[in-house]
């Protein structure tokens, strides 16, 4: 018999090494498990100014659209891509997909109101209040309001 063959310390090394193998082999398995991911800096949902940057990061991504045109991803997965804003409603839908077919879609609201307009009409907007889409519920009353 060798004396290496019931070492402690040759099955702590094996352990370790099976611990490794199976550690790289769920990191280089998190595309086929999780597919791409989209997370997006969207602070605000009513805007003022026409123009914005959907700044945003997508991970394990072969390719990025928003609103159907492919936007460019850096090495890190970040993007900036500016957009023009229609006056009132608008959805901005951002779709990723991976090299394995899976695919995730992100959906932004964004209201743009021009500087004087309330995004209820009839009510000028104060322009340092930012209202969630979800709270922008039609509200809006049908009579005219006293100013």
């Amino acid at each position: 018999m060798l004396p290496y063959r019931d070492s402690r310390l040759t099955k702590i090394t094996i352990g370790v090494f099976f611990l490794i193998v199976v550690g790289y082999t769920y990191f280089e398995a998190r595309g086929i498990l999780f597919g791409p991911s989209i997370r997006v800096d969207a602070e605000k949902t009513v805007v003022n100014d026409p123009l914005i940057i959907v700044h945003g990061q997508a991970d394990r991504i072969a390719s990025l659209t928003m609103n159907g045109k492919a936007v460019t991803v850096t090495e890190t997965g970040i993007f900036d891509e500016p957009y023009l804003l229609a006056p009132g409603q608008n959805r901005i839908v951002l779709d990723a997909s991976d090299r394995y077919g899976h695919k995730k879609q992100h959906v932004l609201q964004i209201v743009y109101t021009p500087a004087g307009q309330s995004p209820l009409g009839g009510v000028p907007a104060t322009p340092a209040v930012v209202v969630p889409v979800e709270s922008a519920t039609s509200t809006a009353s049908t009579t005219p309001v006293a100013q």
